[in-house]
């Protein structure tokens, strides 16, 4: 008899040492299950801030560009019209237009001004000129504004008329 008690005793102890295991193995499997969505986070996170770094440093290296890019633009709007032909003239037009596709090959766009609404978001208002309507619309750019995605790197300067 003495034998059966130690028996149930030792499959009782079993038993619970078994429910304990198990219960100890979810404990882990969960804590585990925790630590590789945290380093899923984590990475996803670190990657768009590498993101967002390169797209502020983008930003800023376009930033300081753009006063060449439109100095050129200017200077290509007040050629001479006997000018306009020579050869010279064409290699700064090719220049500009390389710029222009570098800025679009990187992801830089243009703002777009004539004809659109004015918004804030995108445009300075420099003036306003007075109409019938309550629409304001940009009439005028007189400075180009660039973006990147939904960042701003210089708004366009722009005259603004209500229609």
């Amino acid at each position: 008899m003495s034998d059966k008690k130690s028996t149930k005793k030792t499959n009782k102890k079993e038993s619970i040492d078994i429910a304990d295991l198990e219960q100890k193995i979810a404990d882990l499997t969960e804590a585990l299950q925790r630590e590789r969505a945290d380093a899923t986070n984590i990475r996803r996170r670190h990657d768009e801030e590498i993101t967002r770094l390169r797209t502020r440093l983008k930003a800023t290296v376009i930033k300081d560009l753009l006063p060449v890019i439109d100095n050129f633009e200017r200077a290509l709007k007040h050629v001479p019209d006997d000018l306009k032909d020579n050869d010279y003239v064409k290699g700064v037009q090719g220049v500009v237009k390389q710029f222009e596709k570098t800025l679009t090959d990187i992801g830089v766009e243009r703002i777009k001004t004539v004809g659109e609404p004015f918004n804030p978001d995108l445009h300075e208002a420099i003036s306003m000129e007075e109409g019938d309507g309550d629409k304001e619309i940009v009439c005028e750019e007189l400075q180009s504004g660039y973006q990147i995605g939904d960042d701003v790197i210089r708004h366009a300067m722009v005259r603004v008329m209500s229609e």
